[in-house]
């Protein structure tokens, strides 16, 4: 659907979601405790925080990379 909107969905309001940033050391812990409750059953680790310089960058479903910019404006009026 976003697709044919020419929307991003990654700038998309989307609530209910929750994104934890834990030590590497813990994120197995963490990931179990949430997976052990109804609402987190499908919890799983997204990504990592590696040294660099600061970009978040995302890896595509076709196996290639693209920075996650700040949306310079906005992209739907928020309705919340």
């Amino acid at each position: 659907m976003c697709e044919i909107l020419g929307l991003d969905p990654l700038y998309l309001a989307n609530e209910g979601k929750l994104v934890a940033v834990v030590p590497a050391e813990a994120a197995q812990a963490v990931l179990a405790a949430m997976q052990r409750i109804p609402e987190g059953y499908h919890a799983c680790i997204i990504g990592e925080v590696l040294e660099g310089d600061g970009h978040v960058i995302l890896q595509t479903a076709f196996g290639g990379e693209r920075i996650v910019d700040m949306l310079p404006g906005e992209q739907l009026p928020r309705i919340c």
